[in-house]
Formats: C-alpha cells, structure tokens, sequence
C-alpha cells in the first residue's frame, strides 16, 4: 500500500515538472518572435541607414547584422514609420541601397540584393527597300538602329540589309526628305517610302530687279550668304568677309589697308584690258562701284571704293548671281557676275535694340629675311648702288639692327554698331548707325567710316500699295592709305632702306609723315 502511495505520488511530481515545462516553453515562444511583431516608430529627418538600423534594433530586442563600410557611404534619408511592422521599416530604410533583409530567429541579415540578369535580346536581319513619292528606289539613304551604332545605307535599287533585334526603332533620313521610323517587329521586310521635305526644298533667294523666286524653281546658279555670315568676323569692307563662302569667286583684298577696295571676279578673269569685277546691286538699284579700278605700275595708288561704305549690320542677305543668264537683266554692266544685296527693314512687333562691337589687332604676318652684314653698295663695293646692300662690311658701330619690322605699327580697328527695329502690320521702321575706327600698319594711315540709316516701309488701300523710303548717311576719310605700285609705296623704301642706317633718330620725327 506504501509502494502504490509513493507511485501516485511520483506521479503528480512528474505531471507537475511537465505541466511547468510546457508553461515555460509556452512563455518562452514570444519571447522570440515578438521581435516579428514589435511596432516601429521612427521620426527623423536626414538620418543615415546605419543609424535607422540601430533604431530598429533598439526597438525590436533583435540583432541587425550588416557590413558598416559597405553602408556608410549610403544616403540620408527621410523617415516618418509610426507603429510600422519590422518588414515595412526595413524596405523603407533599404530602399534604393541595393539592399534587403533576411530574417533568422531573432536576426535580421542585411544582404546584398540578387542583381537580375537579362537575357541578351538576340538580333534578326532585316532586309527592306526605301522609295521615293514616285515609287522609285532612293540611293544612299541612311538607315540607322536608334541608341546604337549600327546602320546601313542603301544600294542602286534603294535596297538595305541590317542586323536589328525586336523592338528596336529603325531611323531613315535622306536630304530632302523628311525623316522617317520604323518600329521592328515579328516581319523580317519593311518597305518605306519617304515624302520630301518641302521647307527645306521652298528656300527663297531675290534675283535681278529685287524679284524673289524658290531657289529650285531657277534654271541658273544662284548662292545666297545670309547677314550673320558676314558680321561673324567684322571687316571694314564687308565684301572681304564673302571669301570663302561662295563657290567660284575670288576675292582679291588690296594692299591699301583697312577700308582698302577689294577685286571681285567670277569664275576667272573674264577681259585682259577691262575691269572683270563684278556688278553690285542694292535694293535692285545698280551701283557703280567707283574708286579702287587700279592703274599701272606708276600709276596705281592705295584708295576705298564705294561699296565698302555700307554698313554690314544694314545687310539681310547676298544672292550672288555668278553667270551670264543670272545677270541678263543689267545688261552689259552685270557681264562679270552681279552681287545682289538686300538691306534690312523694320520688323513688325515690339521695338527690338541690337548692339554689336568688335576689335581688331593688326600685325604683318609674313616679313621677308635680310642680312645685316653688309652696308649699301654692289659687289662688295660702296657708291655702286643705293638701292643694295651688298656693299663693304659693316664694322661693330655702324651695325644698328635695322629691321624692316621696325617701320610697322601694331594696327587696331574698332567696329560698334546699334540698330533698332520696330513696327506694326501697316508700318515698319528700321534704323542703324555704325561707327568704324582704326590706325593701319602703316605710319599715319587712318580710316573712319560712320554711318547711318533710316528705312520706313508703309502700306496703303488695303495693302494694294507700298511706299518704301530709305536714306543713309556716310562719312568717310582715310589718310595715307598704301599705294600698290612701285613708286609711292612705303614698303619699297622700307625694304630698300640701307642696313647701316638708322630708321627713326627720334621719335618725333616719325609723327612728321
């Protein structure tokens, strides 16, 4: 009876010692996932992802393992998590590091994101044909694969092939068609047929007597150079600015200097005893172009000539009429080749004020070599000649380092400009003045150009009659531009000039002239 008193007790002690162990056991189990459920509030501004994890970790009673150099160059970061659960607080700090969480018992692992790799998007050939609005094949059209740098051009029959992958976009361009693409698809063959491009082909140009004609529509050459290409590089005589930009003219610029006239010719010298410059023409108003013909070896001398008296800031555009047939219209006169100006008229609108000003320095860019050894004479010989120097030595005194450079000034030419548009749909006005100042190379060479002009443009009945009125005002002097001849040419003496001489014994004598 005793035996079976002490096994029941036993009994109860066991079923005690279980009941207290599943009771533990129990407690214990939030103990570690109440980490899973805590509510995070944080409320911060510019904080760092470290220390937003240290905050979670606070929080949460769970171990926030991660590599602190490859997170403390991360961005701060705005927070405002108000009883958030643990995964919406951690995608909110992580987002935009390039990293996440792992959660293990009571960790949390920073880990890095697993990088998704693309598939390489394979490319297909494709083979097409691009046309003409006429249905004809179109020769050397650019094809092009947009973002890459894979094209092809067609061939004779307007034909291309090129290697291009599904959902890419083709780009098609031509001169004088508008552009055109092609999205790639499941087809392997796209035909396209191009539309031209009719600004581009509508372009006008002003012929003889001031008529505007499309540029297409003429049957001979016609070049037009636009008011912005000749005020980029400002010279005193705008007509040297058009060199090098219309095909089949030369532009011979004087040895005069600033100001100095310029020899235009057409597509080669057209007369051995005439003048071969070319007409000029303003507003459709023939101008003779005096001053500046030339003349022989005795008679030449340095001068301007009228049309570098305009003012380049005045100028809207140059058609240049480079053949016989583009230049019927004057005759005999425009037999070289005509160069038609447009000048500016007041655009409609509010008053618009432009201001231009530009310097210039002036240096020889080429000097010849001279030997200083030897003083005035030929031969070795002085008294032969005073024109060489090719005389007896010169001893250490009489060499005084002449050097041709020596004559020459540093040139300076200073341009400045306004102009002033306004008008409305019945009226317009315009009106410039310039200014242009400068001292030569030469010593005592001055020129001065200033200018000024008025244009008014009115329409009357109903814009059935225009009244278009324009003065202009110059004043010019030069001084001591340089003669082109022989005789009369500073040049000449200054290359001449004898080796042992000296240039300048003071320099008050220079300022003489």
């Amino acid at each position: 009876m005793q035996q079976i008193y002490e096994f029941i007790v036993n009994k109860q002690a066991m079923s005690r010692v279980f009941m207290l162990f599943l009771c533990c056991l129990l407690l214990s189990t939030p103990a570690f996932s109440q980490g899973n459920h805590a509510r995070i509030t944080i409320h911060k501004k510019n904080i760092s992802v470290i220390e937003a994890l240290k905050e979670v970790e606070k929080q949460t009673k769970l171990s926030v393992g991660y590599n602190e150099s490859q997170l403390i160059n991360k961005p701060s970061i705005d927070l405002a998590l108000e009883k958030a659960t643990l995964e919406t607080s951690l995608k909110e700090i992580l987002k935009g590091t390039g990293y996440t969480y792992q959660l293990k018992g009571k960790y949390v692992i920073i880990v890095p994101e697993e990088k998704k790799v693309t598939e390489p998007v394979s490319a297909k050939r494709i083979t097409g044909q691009v046309l003409d609005e006429q249905g004809e094949p179109l020769i050397g059209v650019n094809v092009l694969v947009e973002g890459t740098t894979i094209g092809a051009i067609t061939n004779l029959d307007g034909n291309f092939t090129i290697e291009a992958p599904v959902g890419s976009t083709l780009s098609i361009t031509y001169v004088g068609y508008a552009p055109q693409t092609v999205k790639v698809g499941v087809q392997n063959t796209y035909n396209v047929q191009l539309a031209s491009d009719a600004k581009l082909l509508s372009e006008v140009v002003v012929t003889a007597l001031g008529i505007k004609r499309e540029q297409k529509a003429l049957s001979y050459n016609v070049q037009q150079v636009k008011s912005d290409e000749l005020t980029q590089i400002k010279d005193a005589n705008f007509i040297n600015s058009l060199n090098g930009k219309v095909a089949g003219v030369t532009i011979n610029t004087s040895s005069s200097g600033v100001g100095g006239a310029s020899r235009v010719v057409m597509r080669g010298t057209k007369s051995i005893e005439q003048s071969s410059n070319a007409l000029y023409v303003i507003d459709g108003i023939p101008m003779y172009n005096f001053g500046g013909g030339g003349d022989t070896e005795f008679g030449s001398k340095g001068a301007s000539e009228g049309i570098a008296d305009i003012n380049p800031e005045d100028i809207e555009s140059i058609s240049v009429l480079t053949g016989a047939a583009a230049a019927a219209l004057y005759g005999s006169n425009a037999a070289n080749g005509a160069i038609v100006i447009t000048t500016k008229k007041g655009e409609i609108g509010k008053l618009q004020v432009g201001v231009s000003s530009g310097f210039e320095w002036l240096n020889p860019f080429k000097m010849p070599d001279f030997q200083g050894r030897y003083g005035t004479g030929s031969n070795g010989k002085a008294g032969n000649s005073s024109i060489y120097s090719w005389g007896p030595k010169l001893n250490p005194a009489a060499q005084n380092g002449y050097e041709p450079t020596d004559f020459f000034d540093t040139g300076a030419v200073y341009t400045n400009s306004v102009t002033l548009s306004t008008g409305t749909d019945k009226n317009q006005t315009f009106f410039s003045a310039a200014a242009v100042n400068s001292a030569g190379m030469v010593p005592n060479n001055r020129y001065n150009r200033y200018n000024f002009t008025f244009r008014n443009t009115t329409s009357f009945l109903n814009d059935k009659m225009k009244l278009d009125v324009s003065a202009s005002y110059i004043l010019q002097n030069d001084r001591n531009m340089t003669n082109q001849g022989q005789y009369s040419n500073p040049l000449v003496s200054a290359y001449l000039f004898p080796r042992g001489g000296r240039l300048f014994a003071d320099k008050e004598l220079r300022t003489l002239g």
